[in-house]
């Protein structure tokens, strides 16, 4: 029998209680539409949703919004041309677009989280995770061998780092999406006796700042970031494979958009 889009959300969210304040939601969509197939992407962009018509798929699962606003605040956006067309295209196009944030946050381990260290062959390294953070313990390796390894291993042209190239890396600490605040992670350097910490994107006047700070006072003590799409996207791919494995009569596809930035 062909399941229908609330069966796959049902499958998604399974044992996991409602968080507060959701902004996981189906919009458009009806619960009952039968699925064709399935695209999953960290964000509902213009290229994805052209993509997923390409591809016959009638359900995108996205980890960010459509509209530019993590609670999907509309009224400003109204008049303007770039929100009108990609609308247009959405209402046009019979899809199904679920939000799926909060939930997939909330697996055990981090569904985002366990992506990227899936992505990064990463798993057997892990001492504990915790609900926003996964603690690794790793051969001995420097900064500047992290990055490049990250960068190959996610297929990234660039990333972002604060501290010393050289400092040598064995306790690890990683963080996805926006979580890369001090109260977040500058805790965490101590708690866990961290020598770097990977994230994805967090106000730079914070922890990139305590980075700072800490290499002029001799502190080994190192942050990469690999921005928020970057950080991100792997657990949508491998909610992907999930869904594939879960739904065997389904195509499903995960779509990866290009780099939002470009160095210049």
């Amino acid at each position: 029998m062909t399941p229908t889009f609330g069966c796959i959300i049902d499958k998604l969210t399974a044992g996991i209680a409602r968080p507060d304040g959701t902004v996981d939601k189906l919009e458009p969509g009806c619960l009952e539409t039968k699925v064709q197939g399935i695209v999953t992407a960290f964000s509902a962009s213009q290229y994805v949703i052209e993509q997923a018509i390409a591809l016959g798929a009638n359900l995108i699962i996205t980890h960010e919004g459509v509209f530019f606003s993590h609670q999907d605040h509309r009224e400003w956006l109204m008049h303007d041309p770039v929100y009108k067309q990609k609308a247009d295209l959405i209402a046009g196009s019979g899809l199904g677009i679920y939000r799926f944030h909060d939930y997939l946050h909330r697996y055990t381990p981090d569904g985002i989280i366990e992506g990227l260290l899936r992505a990064l062959d990463w798993q057997k390294y892990v001492s504990s995770h915790q609900p926003s953070a996964s603690i690794l313990t790793m051969p001995a390796m420097k900064v500047a061998e992290v990055a490049e390894y990250l960068k190959r291993q996610l297929q990234i042209p660039y990333l972002r780092a604060a501290g010393s190239l050289s400092t040598s890396c064995r306790r690890v600490g990683i963080l996805v999406g926006y979580r890369g605040s001090g109260a977040t992670v500058i805790p965490l350097f101590e708690q866990e006796s961290l020598d770097l910490i990977i994230a994805g994107e967090g106000p730079e006047w914070e922890t990139p700042e305590y980075i700072r700070d800490a290499a002029h006072q001799g502190r080994e003590k190192a942050l990469i970031m690999l921005g928020h799409a970057e950080s991100e996207a792997p657990g949508m791919s491998y909610l992907a494979e999930r869904l594939s494995s879960q739904f065997p009569q389904l195509p499903v596809h995960f779509v990866k958009d290009q780099p939002v930035f470009q160095i210049v």
